[in-house]
């Protein structure tokens, strides 16, 4: 449940009167200026949060959601996951008339700000978060805080947070099946050395495939490695390196099977005759090598285009938040 908030505008004047400080001061605390101490700063924000102050420029633009990032929103191992799905983010708001901004907190912040205080000087009135790292608390945070969020591309145990991910154990246990029905029982696994949910997920789903087929799980067989082209490179060339190689591998992420495709292809090793690949694909991934691989397809921008309509739907209605809980199936 969100935090009980005043039903009327709190005014700048307002938290002044709160305070028993000046209007000057409170402008000068809310943008940070250097004049104000530390202390009154944090007494002014943690009112104005709890007050549910908006500044004017906020009040102006409550048609605008924001795309949250912990830190840098665009990085080469985010491959073109960010890009699908911001595709289908922007596809989702013109239901409702909405603009969506991209935020990195880590550059914008101020660490006296609630989340809460920092999305309305922003002018957002809603937010959906992209969590990159395992361990960020950032998404459950503005969750108890009682602003309207979205995680998305992950799941949550907290019981505040609405969010929407991809089930991709299952499919890729699929995909681990098909290798071990063409023959295969030398089956390599090159997963993202950040394990996310996702990775998680794919892992597991490699795992329990061998299980089920009564295949010893070869710890040799299992590469850590960035996710990046340079990183399925590697991977390749410490597998083939083994006294007892593969004779196929599952990647689960899409930059790690370019980067293997291509090395395969420069040592000259035949893929699928030599080498059985399958990858991973949220994007246009496999029109990038010859041949195309087999892969474990998810639909970023699918995932975008619900979270989006989802959190701008709520938004338009107002009123309590209600719980959303929901996850996208794979293909391959």
């Amino acid at each position: 449940m969100a935090k009980n908030r005043t039903t009327k505008a709190t005014t700048a004047r307002k938290l002044a009167s709160e305070l028993g400080i000046s209007v000057a001061t409170v402008s000068r605390a809310l943008n940070s200026h250097p004049d104000v101490s530390p202390e009154t700063r944090s007494r002014v924000v943690q009112m104005a949060d709890n007050l549910g102050y908006m500044p004017r420029v906020g009040r102006r633009r409550t048609n605008v959601i924001g795309l949250v990032y912990p830190t840098d929103p665009v990085r080469a191992d985010y491959g073109n996951f960010e890009s699908a799905m911001l595709a289908g983010i922007l596809d989702g708001v013109n239901e409702q008339r909405y603009d969506v901004t991209i935020i990195n907190v880590q550059r914008d912040k101020d660490p006296a700000d609630s989340y809460s205080q920092f999305f309305r000087a922003k002018g957002v009135g809603g937010v959906i978060v992209r969590r990159i790292h395992p361990s960020s608390r950032m998404a459950e945070e503005i969750a108890d805080e009682g602003f309207p969020c979205m995680l998305i591309a992950d799941r949550s145990d907290h019981p505040k947070l609405n969010y929407i991910y991809t089930d991709s154990l299952e499919d890729s246990k699929r995909a681990v099946e098909h290798l071990i029905h063409l023959g295969h029982r030398r089956i390599a696994l090159g997963v993202h050395n950040v394990i996310d949910s996702d990775h998680r997920d794919r892992r597991n789903g490699y795992v329990k495939a061998l299980e089920e087929a009564g295949i010893e799980l070869d710890p040799a067989l299992l590469i850590q490695s960035p996710a990046s082209m340079a990183g399925g490179a590697s991977s390749i060339d410490r597998l083939l390196s083994l006294p007892n190689p593969p004779t196929a591998v599952y990647f689960t992420d899409p930059q790690t099977t370019v980067g293997a495709m291509h090395r395969c292809l420069v040592r000259g090793i035949s893929v699928p005759r030599e080498l059985s690949i399958v990858g991973f694909d949220d994007g246009d991934a496999r029109a990038q090598t010859f041949p195309r691989y087999t892969a474990v397809c998810q639909d970023a921008r699918q995932m975008g285009l619900e979270a989006s309509r989802w959190l701008t739907r709520v938004l338009a209605a107002g009123g309590e938040i209600p719980s959303y809980r929901e996850h996208r199936y794979t293909t391959w």
